[in-house]
């Protein structure tokens, strides 16, 4: 077997999904309403595959899973910054899909039953703390927002560490403004539900 391609991304993560605040998913507790429906947008500050860097780069993934997601039976894929090189296309669609190794790609695809097949966008990410917002056209659209105190409304300021967690290890934790997917068989759209906000590094 030929020795794997080394891989790095330092990277800003937002993450929304159709749980409640807090997202019951983090802590291996089934889905607040039964099935899981999400995405998650990276925007890459330094990154490479091999000698292909992937600096400034936006790739994210949306995902449906009919019960909670360590048991398997999803359907996602991922949507890759148009302005990619066709090099760091082929880079992140290895990296994205497990292909290159190395969390939390490979965990993601041991819970698809179907993969769709990649698409390419326009990217925005803009890196606001509680309040960042990213787009990959109209495929996935993520924007954060403070969860607000229920009788003040004032924002709160709430924090996650999962020392075991594969997508973060810790993260702001945040209401899902808005969290909408148009991309193949997934559509929808779940506004002020969960999110989170993170810096992460990952390697394979």
């Amino acid at each position: 077997m030929p020795a794997a391609t080394p891989w790095s991304i330092d990277a800003d993560f937002l993450q929304a999904c159709n749980c409640e605040y807090g997202c019951p998913c983090e802590f291996e507790a089934p889905p607040s309403h039964g099935k899981c429906e999400g995405v998650g947008v990276w925007r890459i500050n330094t990154g490479h595959y091999g000698g292909v860097k992937l600096d400034g780069l936006t790739f994210g993934f949306a995902a449906r899973w009919p019960g909670a997601l360590h048991l398997g039976g999803g359907t996602g894929g991922w949507v890759i910054d148009a302005a990619a090189s066709p090099e760091q296309r082929d880079a992140l669609n290895r990296i994205a899909s497990g292909e290159a190794g190395g969390m939390p790609f490979e965990i993601i695809r041991m819970t698809f039953a179907k993969t769709l097949p990649p698409a390419y966008a326009p990217a925005t990410f803009s890196a606001n703390g509680p309040r960042s917002s990213a787009s990959l056209g109209d495929q996935i659209v993520i924007a954060l927002e403070p969860i607000k105190n229920p009788v003040n409304g004032q924002p709160e300021r709430l924090r996650v560490e999962h020392e075991t967690g594969f997508m973060f290890k810790s993260a702001d934790v945040v209401a899902g403004r808005e969290c909408r997917v148009n991309y193949g068989e997934l559509n929808y759209s779940y506004p002020n539900k969960a999110g989170f906000v993170s810096k992460v590094q990952y390697h394979n």
